[in-house]
């Protein structure tokens, strides 16, 4: 598998390079996995053909890289009006002993169900058709555009309004729509779908409004299929110190859909199909600590890991006491 990042160089200059172990060899035809995608769609080849022609440049040590802050989003466009950031939710079954608990709760009367357990059973009797027509609708939302997005290292902001501030360690699909509107998956990343979890638990109406959130992913964008299955490991650190983990599992194998489902439901929309647009999808997750009890502070650091990723994605929380403008009538 192929992994890329961007990051900058001592003189602030962009750069992608492949990580090789502990090293980032410089692809010195780019300065950016925008620009690379690009070139693969326009030249209808596939980026692991065309990283196989492109030269290599300088080598620079990814460790350092991160410590110094150097490392942006793996994948991004350049102008951040022009990426979406999106998600899916109730699509993971989780551990042996969430999907029993998740199978008890959706079996019986449906009238009975709530709307998140009535999804969610759609999901399971439905996500995945065995005759490769495409699946029951998921649930879908929107979580802003390339500004609401902050690169690995940096905060996750709670804002003054919010109730609470979140993980959620996901993958993250991210796409590039070609000159003739098709979507193209350029590969995958962690993520950290930072929601607002007690203002979506007042009401599930509520759910729109607790995804307007900052998130992120990285520090790597993988190249190629990925696994069926993937286990990984989410943290919150106070201090340093731990103060809640969980395993989470993902990966079709782990999920009520494909994601070729998942990717249908959400570029049939004309809208999501525009020329030169980047797409950063969430695909959902089984883990959150706040389903433990656990409240993040001012300060803490989450951090999400799993293999074939080498390096986990972390960032900080930082409240933002800012208050909402006013309205000005012009």
């Amino acid at each position: 598998m192929i992994r890329l990042i961007q990051f900058l160089d001592p003189a602030g200059s962009r750069r992608v390079g492949v990580v090789d172990g502990d090293t980032v060899r410089e692809l010195p035809e780019w300065s950016s996995t925008y620009s690379l995608a690009r070139a693969a769609a326009e030249q209808n080849s596939s980026l692991v053909a065309l990283l196989a022609r492109a030269g290599r440049g300088a080598s620079h040590a990814l460790d350092t890289l991160l410590a110094d802050n150097r490392v942006l989003l793996p994948f991004d466009h350049p102008d951040p009006a022009h990426c979406a950031v999106t998600g899916t939710g109730l699509t993971h079954l989780g551990s042996a002993q969430t999907r029993d608990a998740m199978h008890a709760k959706i079996a019986g009367d449906e009238s009975a169900l709530t709307d998140s357990m009535r999804i969610f059973r759609w999901g399971v009797e439905g996500g995945k058709p065995a005759d490769g027509s495409p699946p029951v609708q998921p649930e879908w939302f929107y979580k802003g555009d390339g500004s609401w997005l902050v690169p690995p290292g940096a905060a996750l902001v709670r804002p003054a309004f919010a109730d609470d501030g979140g993980e959620e360690a996901e993958l993250v699909g991210l796409y590039y729509i070609a000159n003739d509107g098709s979507p193209c998956r350029v590969g995958f990343a962690l993520g950290n779908e930072y929601s607002d979890h007690v203002m979506e638990r007042k009401n599930y109406l509520y759910l729109a409004h607790s995804k307007l959130r900052t998130s992120s992913f990285g520090p790597e964008l993988l190249i190629g299929e990925l696994p069926a299955a993937i286990t990984g490991t989410a943290r919150l650190l106070r201090a340093g110190s731990e103060v809640w983990s969980g395993t989470f599992h993902t990966g079709e194998d782990n999920m009520s859909y494909r994601l070729s489902g998942l990717e249908h439901h959400h570029f049939k929309y004309a809208g999501f199909r525009r020329p030169g647009d980047v797409h950063c999808h969430f695909f959902g997750t089984s883990l959150l600590s706040f389903a433990a009890g656990v409240q993040a502070r001012d300060g803490d650091e989450f951090e999400i890991a799993a293999a074939p990723f080498s390096r986990p994605l972390r960032n900080p929380l930082r409240h933002d006491s800012t208050p909402t403008p006013a309205v000005r009538v012009l």
